[in-house]
């Protein structure tokens, strides 16, 4: 049988819902989540609110394998992810010591001042570990199957590279495409057909527009090979059926 391994990822921040930042990092989460077999199943974008927060980490994290968060733990007084994750878990949140020793270095060896708001970048949950952040030293860190990383899209992939080999992996799902030349309207219906024969696939339909027409892409996923050939068999007799009628 297929092993399925299953992710939620957490966006968390206000200028997320508000537009001034754009997400660039759900994206990437996905790509690298489709490489390795795990299946990214549901995606939220929180506010920088404490309840909502725990609420999002307490459903997402009993619910799927994996959870992924970005965002909210820098060094201002909105950076609440920490506190938010703590607390769901029933855990204080403190200054880390190795944690608060990296920070301390680096900014010396900068010559940059240590500040209260910088010492805010120390702490976490009460048990967690750290994921190293190799972008700018101020790490993140797992609790449970909770991944906690930064929202700037360089800092984010630099910490899922080192998350990667510590996840489980699933058995990766194979894909096959077919072209279909008609509008989704002509072939939704025996298509759903089709789907209800090969359960152990997921097939999709994605409209198409170009040079003037309506086309379909087809996509048919599963993690058996007999099984994608079979349901990609049936799906491109369908569209040979409804090209031979419309000749």
């Amino acid at each position: 049988m297929p092993e399925i391994v299953t992710a939620a990822m957490l966006v968390i921040g206000d200028e997320i819902l508000s537009g001034r930042t754009k997400d660039k990092n759900i994206g990437h989460l996905a790509d690298i989540m489709t490489a390795i077999g795990i299946d990214l199943k549901e995606v939220r974008i929180v506010p920088d609110e404490e309840d909502e927060i725990v609420a999002a980490v307490n459903a997402v994290r009993a619910r799927y394998t994996y959870v992924f968060t970005t965002g909210g733990i820098g060094p201002t007084h909105d950076d609440i992810t920490a506190d938010s994750i703590a607390k769901a878990f029933g855990v204080p949140c403190e200054y880390d010591a190795k944690a608060y020793a990296l920070l301390e270095a680096s900014y010396a060896a900068r010559g940059i001042e240590y500040t209260e708001a910088r010492k805010r970048m120390a702490r976490m949950p009460r048990g967690a570990d750290h994921i190293d952040n190799p972008v700018s030293v101020a790490p993140g860190f797992r609790i449970g199957n909770v991944h906690v990383m930064a929202g700037v899209p360089s800092i984010f992939q630099a910490m899922l590279d080192n998350v990667v080999p510590t996840l489980r992996a699933g058995t990766k799902m194979l894909s096959a495409t077919v072209h279909c030349p008609f509008g989704e309207g002509l072939v939704g219906g025996p298509l759903g057909e089709i789907q209800k024969a090969h359960p152990d696939t997921i097939i999709g339909s994605y409209p198409k527009y170009g040079d003037g027409k309506f086309w379909t892409e087809l996509v048919v996923r599963a993690r058996s090979a007999e099984a994608l050939e079979a349901a990609r068999a049936d799906v491109e007799a369908l569209v040979a059926g409804f090209a031979a009628k419309a000749s």
